[in-house]
């Protein structure tokens, strides 16, 4: 069986594995910006706080996906709970960093105008710091994103949802019929799932990001 034979015959179990992988990420790149900003809200006013965070999150990072799953299985089971707990983890350094660096960035001047006109503290952060610092934050999501695509793949190992299930088959049955058709598809799928998630974020870019700030 070629590989477009088995395309198209597997299509709607492919498309169902793309959906939840695609599911999956977002929902924990949903948690992981709430997380990150929120981080980055709290410490980017302090220097020693905002180094901290951003070194803590980036410790974070360096564990091996494989291993870090591995960890969190004995505690959460298998199945979703290590899978987002995972991915929530991993997508928090890009989020933080580029949260405290793009606060730290608002021109103190603007600042100063904004509570020269009588703005509390949380006005001037909602409605001055928070968007001129929407450029990198965004920025970091997509980063994230890109990171968490292929890190959801190991999810598989927790039987976690997600394309990685594809890959995994076919790494376990090397030298069957259809091994490599399952590698390539699942592969292929989170290429596309990746350059369709980035091409949304730069829409929303255009959309949320005024000219004078993206010049």
């Amino acid at each position: 069986m070629n590989f477009w034979e088995y395309l198209g015959n597997r299509h709607q179990q492919l498309l169902a594995d793309a959906f939840q992988h695609a599911s999956a990420v977002f929902q924990c790149m949903v948690i992981a910006t709430l997380l990150g900003v929120l981080i980055g809200v709290l410490t980017y006013r302090r220097e020693w706080a905002g180094n901290l965070a951003i070194t803590s999150t980036a410790t974070i990072l360096t564990v091996p996906s494989l291993a870090l799953i591995g960890l969190l299985i004995p505690v959460l089971g298998l199945g979703v709970a290590p899978t987002v707990t995972a991915l929530v983890l991993y997508g928090l350094l890009p989020i933080t960093r580029n949260a405290v660096v793009g606060l730290r960035g608002v021109d103190p001047t603007l600042v100063d105008a904004a509570k020269g006109i009588g703005m509390s503290r949380a006005a001037r952060l909602l409605r001055v710091e928070l968007p001129l610092a929407w450029p990198p934050i965004l920025t970091g999501i997509r980063v994230a994103t890109q990171m968490l695509m292929g890190i959801a793949a190991i999810a598989a190992f927790a039987s976690g949802p997600g394309l990685g299930n594809q890959i995994f088959r076919g790494i376990s049955s090397l030298g069957s019929s259809n091994a490599l058709n399952e590698v390539l598809s699942g592969t292929l799928g989170i290429v596309i799932l990746a350059l369709l998630f980035d091409a949304v974020y730069v829409l929303i870019g255009r959309l949320t990001i005024s000219r004078g700030i993206r010049a």
